[in-house]
Formats: structure tokens, C-alpha cells, sequence
């Protein structure tokens, strides 16, 4: 095969790109649907996306150990002090004030904040002798990390983004060793003081996503309509779909945001039980790769970049499509490589480029079996 296949092209992890590739080609027949059979404005432009950041992965996946070592905190300070900006002058759209207008591009810092927590807290674990893993000097500071960031984009609001961020850093936490009780204790009071935090801490539209998850046929109309709406183009896709381009949820206008947040429901109504088949396992091989490429490192810092870009990923995934059901309140979190948008692509492929770097760290080291 070595002959036939050049070197470069035979070692890239194909076990991933495989499904990567099927996931952005469908996601782009579900978005010329969706513009009512064009592929300008969405299909295009996801594709065109897609190849320019997936050079950029491949550039991402050069980097060397040292150098990713060398970056970590300071791409954080940078995230941390564009967060700042966000605050300051940044640019409204959509109630939220996300974004900084660079002229050029509309930056959301907040969701490159999402890799680069996971990259920051396994440069901190990475260096911390094993035995202060235990002790309140591997908590403190990663929480610091973490808080910052998570408290700005709260400002934004964007409850979903800071949920993000919070899942990345405390699935990096768990993976480098801190003790389970720790674990078990923070969700105790998170749960005591869930009350609190819901009647004093959201906004009142966050607030009534909350209701319209638990009761939507309260206000179908209403607050109710995105989740009512969803759950009937899901439901009438039935096990085969309707067809390519004969949706009537997304064509009519009844499913709000069938090329972003609902995407998923688009593809249902037309590509029905085996499109959802197609998507959910595409994924699960690229979770699958992921893992792999995290048990394959023989190094602290490789092993926990890997666990958390996974999980970002993955917490992407599941809150959209749990959203999109009705199994958890409207966040606003695309699907990723499916979705059109160009932050949360950006986001995702920085963690495929991440992936891509580990495991051509794994594929590179001496196979000694220890942690080093």
C-alpha cells in the first residue's frame, strides 16, 4: 500500500477524516436545502470554511510539543484580554454583545476561550508534580483559570458558551487525578444552590427557556414554538425522510434557525431515522478516534489536550441534539461541522488540529508505556 499511497497522505488519521468529511459534505446538501435549494448563502460559504480552517488544522497538527507548551497561557492572556474588549466595546448582535468587530472578521473570543482552557489547565497539570495533585495547589489555580473566563462571558450572556467552558476544564481536572470527592462535592452544591443561581443569577429569557423546556405546549406559540416546532419536523421525518429538498418545516418557515441551531432538525424532516443514524455515528467514530489518541500518549500533556478537545466536541454535540429533542432548554450551541457558522467551525477544527498534534506526538515518541 506504501507504494501505491504517498507517505504524507497514507499516515493522516483517515479513521477521522473519513467521518469529518461526511458530516461537512451532508451538512452542506442539508444547507442548500435550507436556503431553498441554493447553495449561496450557507452551503458555499461552509464549505469554503471548512477547507480554510482544515489547513489550518494541519498546520496545528505540526506543532511541536515545546511549542504548544511554550503558547498555552499565552493564548489565554490574549482570549482573556479580547474577553475584556468584548465588554467594552464590542459589537451587539441578537441581544448578546459577543463579538469584536475587526473589520475584516466578527471575532466571538469566547469560543476560541473553549480549546484554550483545555490547552491551559493541561500546560498547568502537565508541570505540577504528581504529588500536589491531591492538594488545594492543583485546585485553586485551575479554578482561577477557569472563573475568569466563565464569570466574563456570563456578562455577555451567553449561559452556553460559559457551560462550555466550564465542561472543558472540569473534564481536564477529573483526567489529570484531582479527587473524586472534590468532584462529588462540587456537584452537591451545585445542586443545593441550583435555586439561587436560576432565580438570581439568570436572565429572565434564560429563565424562560427553562419553563418552555420543562412545559413547551404551555405557549406553543410563544416561548414554546422553537422546541414545538422542532420536535414536529423530527417526527415527521419518520424512518426515512421526506426527501432531499422536500422539507416543509424549514422551506415554510415554521423551523426557526434550520441552518444554525436547528440544523439537525432540518436534516431529520428530509433525511428522517437514517440520516440520525448517519450523523450520531460519524460522530461517535471521531469520539472513538479521539479516545484513542488519548490512551495512545505516553505523556501527561498530550493525554489531557486529547480528553479535553474531545469533550469539547462532544459537549457541543450532545447539548444540540438533546436541544433539538426537547431534553434540554434552547441554548443556542450549533452542531458542529454541520452548523453554519464560521466561530463554531473555527472552535471544532481547533480541536481536530489538536487531536491531529497529539497524535502525531503518539505516533513520533518511543513507546515506553509510562506518563512522563
Amino acid at each position: 500500500m506504501s507504494g501505491i499511497v504517498p507517505a504524507p497522505i497514507a499516515r493522516q488519521p483517515w479513521q477521522m477524516l473519513f467521518p469529518l468529511f461526511v458530516l461537512i459534505a451532508f451538512g452542506a446538501l442539508v444547507l442548500y436545502s435550507a436556503a431553498a435549494g441554493s447553495w449561496s448563502p450557507y452551503a458555499s460559504s461552509h464549505v469554503l470554511r471548512f477547507g480554510i480552517f482544515l489547513v489550518m488544522a494541519f498546520v496545528l497538527a505540526r506543532f511541536t510539543r515545546e511549542l504548544a507548551m511554550f503558547f498555552a497561557f499565552p493564548i489565554y492572556a490574549a482570549l482573556l484580554v479580547m474577553l475584556v474588549g468584548v465588554e467594552a466595546i464590542g459589537f451587539v448582535g441578537g441581544g448578546s454583545q459577543r463579538w469584536l468587530d475587526l473589520g475584516f472578521i466578527q471575532l466571538q473570543p469566547s469560543e476560541m476561550m473553549k480549546p484554550a482552557i483545555v490547552l491551559v489547565l493541561a500546560r498547568f497539570y502537565a508541570t505540577l508534580p504528581v504529588g500536589m495533585i491531591p492538594t488545594w495547589r492543583s485546585l485553586i489555580p485551575a479554578g482561577g483559570l477557569i472563573m475568569a473566563p466563565v464569570a466574563l462571558v456570563l456578562l455577555q450572556p451567553d449561559l452556553g458558551t460559559s457551560l462550555a467552558i466550564l465542561f472543558g476544564g472540569a473534564v481536564v481536572m477529573f483526567a489529570a487525578g484531582l479527587p473524586l470527592r472534590w468532584f462529588i462535592g462540587a456537584g452537591l452544591a451545585g445542586a443545593v444552590l441550583a435555586p439561587v443561581a436560576f432565580f438570581f443569577g439568570l436572565q429572565p429569557y434564560q429563565q424562560k427557556r427553562v419553563f418552555t423546556f420543562l412545559d413547551p405546549e404551555s405557549d406553543p406559540l410563544g416561548d414554546g414554538y422553537h422546541i414545538t416546532q422542532s420536535k414536529i419536523a423530527i417526527g415527521s421525518g419518520g424512518f426515512s425522510g421526506k426527501g432531499f429538498n422536500e422539507g416543509s418545516q424549514s422551506h415554510l418557515h415554521y423551523l426557526p434557525e434550520p441552518h444554525t441551531d436547528f440544523i439537525f432538525a432540518t436534516m431529520a424532516e428530509e433525511w428522517g431515522f437514517v440520516g440520525g443514524l448517519v450523523v450520531i455515528g460519524a460522530f461517535a467514530i471521531i469520539f472513538a478516534w479521539g479516545l484513542s489518541v488519548a490512551r495512545a500518549s505516553n505523556d501527561r500533556f498530550g493525554k489531557l489536550i486529547a480528553l479535553g478537545m474531545t469533550a469539547t466536541i462532544f459537549f457541543y454535540v450532545a447539548i444540540n441534539l438533546m436541544m433539538v429533542m426537547g431534553l434540554a432548554p434552547v441554548v443556542g450551541i450549533p452542531l458542529p461541522f454541520m452548523s453554519h457558522g464560521g466561530s463554531s467551525m473555527l472552535t471544532n477544527m481547533i480541536c481536530i488540529g489538536s487531536l491531529m498534534m497529539v497524535d502525531r506526538w503518539n505516533r513520533r515518541a518511543p513507546r515506553s508505556g509510562l506518563m512522563r
